[in-house]
């Protein structure tokens, strides 16, 4: 059985950063696409986490931890985005009944 190190586990850059691109533009779809509140919410943890394997693959890269620092921001950032988004999403059920985006705009502002 041949040696593995590091080297040979790593996942080339160009690849890596196709798979984040994709998964932005997969979120960034379904955040423009759909009405429902909680899809457009998924949509945003998608893209959340294609910056942050675009974070991984390129401190993996150079060989730097800076990337997986970053990933954590990233973690931070979206588990508060959840509880704050999730609090809306039930707020906004409660009062008009329904998770269409579109019935937003009756809000008085």
């Amino acid at each position: 059985m041949p040696e593995m190190n590091a080297e040979s586990l790593s996942i080339p850059l160009t690849q890596g950063m196709l798979l984040a691109g994709v998964l932005f533009a997969f979120g960034l779809i379904g955040l423009l696409v759909r009405r429902n509140l909680i899809f457009m919410l998924m949509s945003v943890e998608i893209m959340l986490n294609a910056a942050g394997l675009a974070f991984i693959v390129a401190g993996a890269h150079w060989g730097q931890a800076d990337g997986q620092v970053m990933f954590l921001f990233i973690l931070t950032l979206a588990a508060a985005e959840v509880s704050v988004g999730l609090a809306l999403v039930l707020q906004l059920y409660r009062h008009f009944q329904t998770l269409d985006a579109d019935a937003m705009s009756r809000l008085w502002g």
